[in-house]
């Protein structure tokens, strides 16, 4: 895919962080020396653990330099890092590895997993939290919309860019690595102006390895409004004008020591 979009995903700010702070408010009995946020962006969720955690050195990492670039600008106190995080070799161990909505971008969860426990030090805490996007109609209609005869020659293959399991496959991953569990699932009920907002929304998200795959503007205006039309059937209008888009999302917690 090409390279994030910092400005167009903080349009969206509060979606995209209230997550994260429920992950953090979730974590329990724990008092983390360092952290290292996976897939930071632009630092929403960096900043989330910050003030839950002042003490504590905390490292973002993301491989997308335009995201690191937004969050050093915003602290450039706060230690940012450029690299991919399966292969990221760190200098120390971390008491918490925190991901926020972006593992579904990473092939290969079982290795990753591994990987994350791996860095942890002798009594740390994985947290993580992914959106479900198969599970909601938005994801269905926009995989659907890319397989139209129109679009499908540009972007066939692109839904195996996302890697997405249900709660028993990582509770599975999991078991094995950490001696104590926490999973849940959440829908989110994000409350919007339009059905052309909830596409704004996922232009820097899940429409946007459909879009990287387009020539022209003009072919990706056109994919858009194929979705927007698909939408309009599952996302009813409210009776005060707003659409609402109920968003799933997993979260699980594991420490390698039992809490």
């Amino acid at each position: 895919m090409n390279d994030w979009n910092p400005d167009l995903y903080l349009q969206f700010s509060s979606e995209r962080t209230r997550p994260s702070m429920d992950l953090i408010g979730r974590i329990h009995d724990t008092d983390p020396q360092s952290i290292i946020d996976i897939g930071c962006g632009p630092g929403n969720s960096t900043h989330a653990l910050m003030n839950r955690w002042p003490k504590a050195k905390i490292t973002g990492l993301d491989s997308s330099r335009a995201m690191i670039t937004k969050a050093a600008q915003g602290d450039p106190s706060q230690e940012w890092v450029v690299a991919d995080a399966l292969t990221y070799a760190p200098p120390v161990r971390y008491d918490l590895v925190f991901s926020n909505a972006v593992i579904q971008w990473i092939p290969d969860h079982e290795a990753l997993i591994s990987r994350f426990h791996e860095i942890l030090s002798d009594t740390g805490t994985l947290a993580v939290q992914l959106p479900l996007f198969w599970d909601m109609p938005l994801g269905k209609m926009i995989d659907h919309t890319a397989e139209d005869k129109r679009w499908k020659s540009k972007t066939e293959g692109v839904s195996d860019l996302f890697t997405i399991h249900d709660y028993s496959y990582y509770y599975d991953r999991l078991t094995p690595l950490f001696q104590s569990v926490d999973m849940w699932e959440t829908h989110y009920m994000h409350i919007l102006e339009s059905h052309g907002a909830i596409v704004e929304m996922m232009r820097s998200t899940g429409l946007k390895p459909y879009l990287d795959q387009l020539d022209s503007d003009s072919e990706k205006r056109e994919f858009e409004e194929e979705v927007l039309t698909h939408l309009k059937k599952d996302y009813p209008i409210q009776a005060n004008g707003n659409v609402l888009l109920p968003f799933k999302r997993l979260f699980f917690i594991g420490y390698k020591v039992c809490q």
